[in-house]
């Protein structure tokens, strides 16, 4: 086991919106004396939980809330992506009001991505909005979704389709949690690292290859992909001139095949990994991208035994009939983010369906050797 990581803050600077976001080791037992320095004159909350996680975290975040002199009430709702729907809402948001939480109350969202969305959006819309926490257990959580105040739930057909924009108050990325998860839920969140290397940082991809190798600093590595979307959300809030598009990178059909799987069997991760490598592939048609650079991508999501390869199982005409009700569908035209190289990532709206189908056709074929060190051989 490594020494503790220092806590180094993560300040997300929004003006009145404004937040930290603690990242370290053996938080949880602080929760109570952090939520205190925003919210000290709020007493009531909910934590919001899911099945996994009540048992394991719970009580700590639970009892030192108490011991701070709040009056948590704890909500769990069945682990899973089902569980974010407009009928989980309804039931988390009818489990707060028999609690008597009133607008001065505030909730916490204690979970993955889809705790923290679900959470985020019942205190976006309860009583027209309260204060809320999120306490990410998850690497996907923890390097992308709990930052950036993207609330929401999912229709049967279209992901994150109903939401709101409410920034959380704090964040606390405690490390430790992440000890406790499958292999699946581990391997899928460094899609979004890899992402956020793809995008912005690409000297990240050494430390992603340290990690899959035992070895780095595991805290360090996340804090800097927080830093990375915090500053994209710092210039673009609302996604009103296109920064805060990119980090849409290997979405657009990652989340059409994540739906085409049904909600539940294919992780959000995992889906994102092959939008991923759709993406870089299209980057090496239309745009700049090097097919090395497209083959370094690609090899490190095999590091992190991401999936690479799409199944026969699949219907390209399935996927594209969802993918066409994505949000980044702009007036018939699609907003697709593309490289130029690594760290250097536009919108493009040059990508038509055509191009889609034939990505979609490449992720159909294994990928060629990977330039990214020893790299896995295991396709999914």
């Amino acid at each position: 086991m490594p020494p503790p990581s220092p806590i180094r803050p993560v300040f997300v600077n929004l003006g009145p919106r404004s937040y930290i976001v603690q990242v370290g080791r053996d938080l949880l037992k602080t929760t109570g004396q952090e939520v205190n320095k925003k919210l000290g004159d709020r007493t009531r909350c909910a934590v919001i939980t899911d099945s996994n996680v009540a048992p394991l975290y719970a009580e700590t975040v639970l009892n030192s809330l108490r011991e701070a002199g709040k009056q948590p009430h704890l909500i769990t709702v069945p682990a899973g992506e089902a569980s974010k729907s407009l009928s989980s809402s309804e039931t988390v948001l009818s489990e707060m009001a028999r609690a008597g939480l009133d607008r001065k109350s505030f909730a916490v969202a204690l979970g993955g991505g889809v705790i923290g969305d679900l959470g985020g959006f019942c205190a976006a819309i309860y009583q027209r909005g309260i204060p809320y926490v999120q306490m990410p257990t998850t690497v996907l959580s923890q390097v992308d979704s709990s930052v950036g105040g993207k609330t929401g739930v999912n229709l049967p057909d279209a992901k994150n389709m109903v939401g709101a924009f409410h920034q959380p108050v704090l964040v606390i990325a405690d490390v430790d949690t992440l000890a406790s998860l499958p292999d699946r839920e581990w391997n899928e969140g460094f899609a979004e690292i890899i992402k956020h290397a793809a995008i912005k940082d690409p000297s990240l991809y050494d430390q992603i290859d340290a990690l899959a190798d035992g070895k780095g600093d595991l805290a360090a590595v996340i804090r800097r992909n927080i830093a990375i979307k915090a500053a994209i959300v710092e210039a673009d809030e609302f996604e009103t001139i296109g920064t805060r598009a990119l980090l849409n990178f290997g979405h657009t059909l990652g989340h059409a095949i994540e739906a085409a799987a049904g909600y539940g069997k294919m992780l959000h991760g995992e889906a994102i990994s092959l939008g991923l490598r759709a993406a870089a592939w299209l980057s090496t048609q239309i745009s700049s991208l090097t097919s090395e650079h497209y083959e370094r991508i690609t090899g490190l999501l095999r590091r992190c035994d991401l999936p690479v390869v799409l199944g026969p199982e699949f219907d390209t005409d399935e996927i594209m009939r969802i993918a066409r009700m994505d949000k980044k569908y702009d007036k018939g035209s699609i907003r697709f983010v593309l490289l130029r190289k690594p760290g250097d990532a536009y919108v493009s709206k040059d990508v038509i369906e055509g191009h889609l189908k034939q990505a979609l056709d490449e992720l159909r074929k294994g990928p060629g050797k990977s330039t990214s060190g020893a790299a896995s051989t295991t396709e999914h």
